[in-house]
């Protein structure tokens, strides 16, 4: 049985009477909780390792706590409501900045999944067909037109902002937080923004709406190659290093089965991705979710460990004024040893 719980309520996918049997036992086996942060398919590794039963298999009875942000997810790991996390690899750093120990267990991408900007749909069919355009506009009281991301610090605004800035035009436009799928949607369709960067599949289904209309797109290979250079590690599962300490049974069997996964999704089609995700996507549709899937197979890392060279690409849109953060090294924020214990486990 999936759980997906987020902050005010609970939702019990697929529920039975046996079901029902097997929440009672919960308390007494041995539990853990995985963290993300909004319902879109980026974080499918998470959801595949619980519908497909990973997790189960490596002994434990997880929860899954659905965050609202990559901001609220950090917080509620570094709070201790939850074990493990998905999300921008810099909320490792983050949480190590302010003396919350943190490690990354495994890299899930080599470019941001989440990054299209979808410029209000009436401005784009006045002529604001372009980034250019849209930081040149000015909004009917005169002031800087207004970019939408989920939240300010989280892995969209991070990108998004350092894509604008290599344009000379991040400090063009006025930066805001809208927070999960529906609001990201009910801000761009009401006109309270005025372009959402977002995944792939929250901004199709602006598209299909006629919401919005995509004028940019950072993650496609060729431009992202453009701006960074090649592979950087964007999305991790990453935990508390209190937990590595004091639980590494947990540990490793969280990333056995985030381990395996990532192989299953390699070897599996959007549809069959999207079959076992379902009810954990279900604030956009059907055929956006298989658009986004197809593009988390475009940019995924099949191997998960985190080269020198990768992470030296990344420090460039890590450490600035935005974030704040001061250079730390790699081995001070990524715990490789659970996923090569993976990998000899469960080889590729």
């Amino acid at each position: 049985m999936a759980f997906v719980i987020r902050r005010r309520e609970i939702v019990c996918v697929a529920a039975s009477a046996a079901g029902l049997a097997a929440f009672g036992a919960r308390a007494q086996g041995k539990t853990g909780s995985g963290v993300y942060p909004v319902a879109v398919p980026t974080y499918e590794v998470m959801f595949v390792a619980q519908a497909k039963g990973f997790l189960k298999d490596e002994g434990y009875d997880f929860k899954l706590i659905q965050g609202g942000s990559g901001v609220k997810t950090r917080e509620i790991l570094a709070s201790r409501q939850g074990d493990f996390a998905i999300a921008d690899i810099q909320h490792v750093l983050q949480l190590n900045k302010n003396g919350r120990a943190t490690r990354a267990l495994m890299a899930l991408d080599q470019r941001a999944p989440g990054v299209r900007f979808a410029i209000r749909k009436d401005l784009f069919d006045q002529g604001v067909d372009t980034v250019q355009k849209y930081a040149a506009w000015k909004r009917p009281d005169g002031k800087r037109a207004i970019l939408g991301v989920s939240s300010l610090g989280g892995t969209s605004h991070l990108w998004s902002h350092y894509f604008m800035e290599s344009m000379g035009l991040a400090d063009k436009v006025t930066w805001v937080g809208v927070g999960n799928v529906d609001t990201m949607l009910g801000t761009l369709k009401t006109k309270q923004i005025d372009l959402l960067s977002s995944a792939i599949s929250v901004v199709t289904e602006a598209e299909k709406n006629g919401w919005g209309k995509v004028i940019y797109a950072p993650s496609d290979e060729k431009t992202w190659n453009s701006v960074i250079g090649g592979p950087v590690p964007v999305n991790a599962n990453f935990c508390l290093a209190a937990t590595i300490e004091k639980e590494p049974e947990k540990v490793q069997a969280f990333t056995n089965a985030a381990w395996r996964a990532v192989q299953w999704i390699k070897a599996n089609s959007p549809e069959n991705v999207l079959a076992a995700i379902e009810p954990f996507v279900g604030s956009t549709s059907h055929d956006a979710n298989l658009l986004e899937i197809g593009e988390l197979k475009d940019v995924g890392d099949w191997n998960g460990l985190i080269p020198a060279e990768n992470w030296a690409r990344g420090e460039k849109v890590w450490y600035g004024e935005l974030t704040g953060l001061k250079p730390i090294k790699m081995e001070d924020a990524v715990a490789d040893k659970f996923l090569k214990a993976a990998h000899a486990k469960y080889p590729a």
